[in-house]
Formats: C-alpha cells, structure tokens, sequence
C-alpha cells in the first residue's frame, strides 16, 4: 500500500488487511457498537444467485435468464480470545437463539470500499480439539436482506 490513506491504495493486498466488524449490540448496533474480533485467521464468502431461465420461441430454442434473487454468507474461523469485546460477543452466542442472534457486520476493504449488513450469526465452534490446540472460534454470518456496498472514494464504476 502507498501512503497512509485509502485514496492512494494499487495493487495486490495480502487477505490480512480486510477489517470485520461486528455490532455488540445486535442490530441496534449504532457505529460506536461496531466492534472488531480478534484472532480471525480465515474466512470465506458465498453469494448465491438465484437464476431464473426460460426458452421462449423468438429464441430459437436458446435458453435467457434473469438474475431473480441473492443471498450472502460469510463463514470465519479463528481463535477464541476472551477479554476482546468483538470475540467475546460472538462466542456468547454460541448459547442463543432466535432474534438474539441477530447482529450486523461490516467488512471494510483496504481500498476503501464498505460492506455492511444485517444477519444472522451461527457459532459452530467455541472450544474444540486438541489438548495442545488454541481453543477456536468459529462461526457463519448470513445476511438478512440486502447489504449495502459502499464502493472505495474513486473507484465507483
């Protein structure tokens, strides 16, 4: 990265330098609410499209599709680290259910631009393995209704 600000970011960028953020207080989450987690060592997106697809007559036989629909989740996999407000959180709902485990997240990119929504949390893993392994944490965020991206200062297309 050049420089200290978003504005002056090129190039390629190691996966550390993404930023989560999760809301402590669920989805009343007001932006001083939005904590990060410690100890994220991996994580992976999906976005699922759903296609709709026809074959009408004018087409010849050719198939024409519509994007109908989306969903998004987020799974990520870490280190338990209690004392950080963020991984404390989400290790907490390891116990809850229903609205409880409702929340928000945002992923801020390192060229600036933001991704943030409301989900759904779903711990997976709080202390497994073995006796010599650092205890995890390990959970999946699925969004709840549509996110909102915020595109890097400069890049909108």
């Amino acid at each position: 990265m050049k420089g200290n600000d978003n504005m002056s970011f090129t190039g390629v960028y190691p996966v550390y330098n993404l930023k989560f953020k999760i809301g402590v207080d669920g989805r009343s989450s007001e932006s001083s609410k939005m904590k990060p987690i410690a100890e994220l060592e991996t994580f992976s997106i999906a976005i699922d499209g759903k296609i709709e697809e026809w074959n009408s007559m004018d087409q010849e036989g050719w198939a024409s599709a519509l994007m109908t629909g989306k969903s998004l989740s987020i799974s990520l996999k870490g280190k338990r680290c209690v004392g950080d407000e963020g991984n404390d959180y989400v290790a907490g709902l390891a116990w809850k259910n229903g609205r409880e485990c409702d929340s928000k997240l945002e992923i801020e990119f390192p060229e600036g631009a933001k991704l943030s929504f409301n989900c759904v949390v779903n711990v997976t893993n709080i202390g497994g393995g073995d006796s010599t392994n650092v205890a995890p944490l390990e959970f999946e965020v699925k969004a709840h209704g549509k996110p909102t991206f915020t595109p890097a200062p400069g890049l909108e297309s």
